[in-house]
Order: C-alpha cells, then structure tokens, then sequence
C-alpha cells in the first residue's frame, strides 16, 4: 500500500443522511507520519448547518474538537460516543482510536508514538476547512494532548487534558500497578489484546517521551485547561497541581469534587462546560 501523508484520508465508509440531506458522520482511515492507518469519525456537529433543511455551509468559521480517548478506549467505546455527543453542541467533533486499539493499526507505545496520531486527527481537521481547532485528551489522550500542543506549537487552538499523569512511571496506586503489569509483562499483553482489544508494542520507550509536565510550559500562549478529579483513583491531586504549576499564568486548573478518573467519570455538565470554555477561549 502506497504511503500517505498525515492527515490523508484512506477511505470513507460512513455516508450522508439520505433522508435529510444533511451530513452525518463520516467514518475514514488516516495515515500518520510513521504509515500507521488510524480510524476516525468525523460528525459535523449541531453548528454546520443553516436552517433550510437541505442547505450546509462550509465549517471554516466553526471550531472542532479532536477528541483523544484514554488507554484502552476506541471510537466505537460508548463513553467515547457520549464525550462526542454532548461537545458537538458547540462545535464539530473528531474523534479516533489511538494505533493499536479498536480497528486503527499498530500497536500501542502507550503515549510516545501516539502524538503522530493525533497530529495526524489534527492534520485532518484543518483540512475539512476548520479555522479553530481544539484538542481534548482523557488520561493517556491528556498526556498526549499536553506533549503535541508543545511539540507542535500553534497547531492547536485550544488545549484540554482530563485525568492526565503529569510523570511517567507512577506506581502509587493499585490501578496503575495493573496498568504497568498488563503493559510490561507478556501476559498482560496478552489480556490487552483478547480482553481489551488493544495491542500493545512489546519494546521499552527509548528514548523517553518528554514527561507531560515537562511538555506544559512550551504550551503558551495556547489557551489550556487541566481537569482533575479529586477521587481519581488512578493520579491523585499532586498530578494535576504539578501540571498547574508548569503551566503558571497560562494555565487554568478545574479539580472537580467527586469525580474519578477520565471519560467514564467525566459528566455531560462537567463536558458541556469543557465546551463551554473551548469555544470562548479557542480563537
């Protein structure tokens, strides 16, 4: 199969509403910089329309949101769908399977090569002709949401990372001593793949991804907007404070009073707000 650019649509499985004449959801593969196919949905959202039935204009003047799902999600995962549902209220929204999880290639390298993925989601938004893109991460989304705003400043208007480690490694709590046994040991790759439909890469980092606490403070001047849940069973609150703190001035921090950890958690009031907040401060 040739190669393709990143952002590059493969193919395009979903269709118009014939009974409407208004564009639903476009499903299409993208290729990422490293050739891995990546599967996305693309739904123009409640903002794209005019008001005849059958009219669509052109979303350049509206904002889309790029949603980065957590470790072991998919497109088709139904909290993935329910964070989709409730942004496209105020925007457009792109959503996609990390590589190695769902129908995307590859396999998973649990946050390093996974910013190529999401470079690639962005890529594609910017060429359906959206002028604000915003990008929004859940756990490891969050963390790669933090490390591709720095890494590609300016591709990104608005940044959102929910949930995310602000360190690599962290052992400190039982949910996360799982997490590193399923990802370092066989059998736990194993569990991945046939429990958990994600495919995950047998090699150490190397070298080691700049940590997401690192990464924040080349995020300025890019609106950016770190939530946490104080009953996050899998990074307690120092992540997010230390997040915070790297972001200084440029950096908003919501800790959320009885939330746990990423999109399960993640409430529709608690993603309207999100909403809220991407389409007053992106652009």
């Amino acid at each position: 199969m040739r190669n393709r650019s990143a952002g590059q649509v493969a193919h395009s499985t979903v269709r118009p509403n014939p009974e409407t004449g208004r564009r639903g959801p476009t499903r299409t593969f993208l290729r990422t910089a490293d050739g891995i196919p990546i599967d996305s949905v693309y739904d123009p959202g409640a903002l794209v329309y005019e008001t005849g039935p059958d009219a669509f204009r052109s979303p350049s003047r509206d904002l889309v949101f790029v949603v980065a799902h957590g470790f072991t999600g998919d497109v088709d995962r139904p909290h993935v769908r329910r964070v989709a549902g409730v942004l496209r209220a105020h925007g457009a929204v792109l959503t996609f399977s990390f590589r190695g999880h769902g129908r995307s290639g590859g396999r998973s390298t649990v946050g390093d090569k996974e910013v190529l993925d999401l470079a690639a989601a962005v890529d594609r938004a910017r060429c359906l002709g959206h002028a604000r893109v915003a990008t929004v991460g859940f756990s490891m989304g969050g963390s790669v949401v933090l490390r591709h705003a720095a890494l590609r400043p300016g591709t990104a208007d608005a940044v959102v990372s929910v949930s995310a480690p602000a360190r690599w490694y962290y052992r400190g709590t039982a949910p996360m001593r799982r997490l590193h046994w399923l990802v370092t040991r066989p059998e736990g790759r194993l569990v991945g793949r046939y429990g958990l439909r994600t495919r995950i890469h047998h090699r150490d980092w190397d070298p080691v991804p700049l940590s997401p606490a690192e990464a924040v403070p080349g995020i300025a001047p890019t609106p950016l907007l770190i939530v946490h849940g104080d009953r996050d069973g899998y990074f307690p609150l120092d992540h997010p404070r230390m997040l915070a703190e790297a972001a200084g001035d440029h950096g908003e921090l919501w800790v959320e009073p009885g939330m746990g950890h990423a999109e399960h958690a993640a409430g529709d009031g608690l993603l309207g707000r999100i909403g809220e907040w991407v389409a007053a401060r992106a652009g």
